[in-house]
């Protein structure tokens, strides 16, 4: 059956029915840095993904980070260029997270971690093709999905394979959370991080003080002096810091990482140079800083804005403007856009709290999203 054919209002989405089969999804905690936990995550999503019918891969991690899933769905022209699907299933949320937030659904909210960055939007994603095909619709493009494993981290193992797997299709739809009222994402801002390092001089904190040169001291001011480089073009945030191994003893080591977030790439650039340049010396402490892994800029171009519009005529006849901006906080959209990939991100529900104990989806959203991408899956045909 044909797009023009159907009616997307008439896809079965039942709400119940999508609560219960994502639950499993959110139970199943899968940390970054966890490998272990993160590939029992894959497991579960690969085995829903070949209930339906995909072909599944797992592509084996590295780096100590988690392995991938990729899965192909039937399609007549299987191997041509196409649509992907562009997820991850690592999420900020350390095991035993369940414990203060549990699944529960109360009034119109969900909770659960990683329920709404991303679990949730890849869940409906593979909703969507599944009443698709139970609704004998063939879309006109193949589609693949592919699930990572260290998004949460900046994606350092896993990069290129996005990129491979990107190149090869035609259009990449990524179901990060939805922007508020009910938007999408047409753009990300670049984004570096970086790694910090203070060595100082040991003496006894207690007898001999004055001997020592703190490198928890000279990290602490270097902080300060780093937040305060954040202007409306670049900003700087010290997310982690460790240092010190007895309290009776003047630290000799001090680290910290930083995260650089730029709306243009000229000012993520002209904010590298400026965190380079504070390594050196001073008062018996020495300071490095290095560069880690970097989101490049993703600027809408015509493709994705072609691709925007197909899905805004579609969120029409859902009863939805869609609108879309531009946004900070980077996801794998960043390096399909960059790459001149058409590409839509923030597809996901729609909720608020991510990364924190209050992360939750407006349980609504789920069946909106799911017909949205439906529509998306069963329009797009690369012309």
């Amino acid at each position: 059956m044909a797009f023009e054919n159907f009616a997307l209002n008439d896809l079965p989405f039942d709400l119940g029915d999508l609560l219960a089969g994502l639950r499993p999804w959110i139970e199943c905690e899968s940390p970054t840095h966890d490998r272990a936990a993160v590939n029992r995550m894959m497991g579960v999503a690969a085995r829903d993904l070949a209930m339906a019918g995909a072909a599944v891969e797992s592509i084996p991690g590295r780096m100590g980070f988690g392995d991938c899933v990729r899965a192909r769905f039937p399609h007549p022209s299987r191997d041509e260029p196409g649509i992907l699907v562009l997820g991850h299933l690592d999420t900020v949320h350390p095991v035993g997270t369940l414990s203060a937030l549990p699944w529960r659904v109360e009034g119109d909210r969900c909770y659960g971690p990683g329920i709404l960055d991303m679990k949730g939007g890849n869940f409906i994603a593979l909703e969507a093709v599944k009443a698709l095909r139970k609704a004998a619709v063939e879309t006109p493009l193949p589609i693949t999905f592919l699930l990572t494993s260290d998004e949460e981290v900046g994606s350092p193992s896993t990069r290129d394979l996005i990129e491979a797997e990107a190149s090869r299709q035609r259009y990449v739809l990524v179901p990060e959370p939805g922007q508020p009222g009910d938007g999408v994402l047409t753009g990300r801002y670049a984004i570096a991080r970086f790694d910090l390092t203070a060595t100082g001089r040991p003496s006894h904190a207690g007898a001999r003080l004055g001997d020592g040169r703190s490198a928890i001291r000279a990290m602490a001011q270097q902080i300060i002096a780093i937040e305060a480089m954040s202007d409306a073009d670049c900003t700087f945030s010290v997310g982690i810091v460790q240092g010190g191994q007895w309290v009776n003893c003047v630290a000799t080591t001090c680290r910290a990482e930083v995260l650089s977030m730029a709306k243009r790439q000229g000012d993520l650039d002209r904010g590298v140079e400026r965190m380079l340049a504070l390594s050196g010396e001073a008062d018996g402490v020495a300071f490095t800083v290095t560069r880690g892994v970097t989101r490049p800029v993703w600027e809408p171009d015509t493709g994705t804005m072609a691709l925007y519009d197909t899905a805004r005529m579609i969120a029409g006849d859902l009863g939805s403007a869609l609108p879309h901006e531009s946004f900070g906080g980077g996801s794998d959209g960043n390096f399909t856009g960059n790459l001149g990939i058409p590409t839509l991100d923030g597809l996901g529900p729609c909720g608020a709290g991510y990364h924190t104990l209050d992360e939750h989806v407006l349980t609504a959203s789920l069946p909106h999203r799911a017909r949205l991408l439906a529509g998306l899956m069963a329009r797009l045909d690369g012309r």
